[in-house]
């Protein structure tokens, strides 16, 4: 009777670490990046549909605001 319990206890122990699977819910992956979206938050500067304009955007974004030796002085 012990020895059921403590499988049980086991069983149960060792189920709840199984990692559930992570899926992108209503995420487009066959549009391009610099496509766009229609929403309000999007850069003043940047022009939807300009790949051009999207690079240079994550250029400018990555010396300004992700780049420690320009920030820290």
């Amino acid at each position: 009777m012990m020895r059921l319990v403590l499988t049980t206890a086991a069983v149960l122990a060792l189920a709840a670490c199984g990692e559930k699977p992570q899926t992108a819910a209503g995420v487009k992956s066959d549009i391009p990046l610099f496509q766009g979206t229609s929403n309000a938050y999007n850069d003043p500067g940047w022009k939807a549909g300009d790949k051009t304009s999207w690079e240079q955007h994550l250029k400018t974004r990555l010396q300004n605001g992700q780049n420690e030796y320009n920030r820290v002085k």
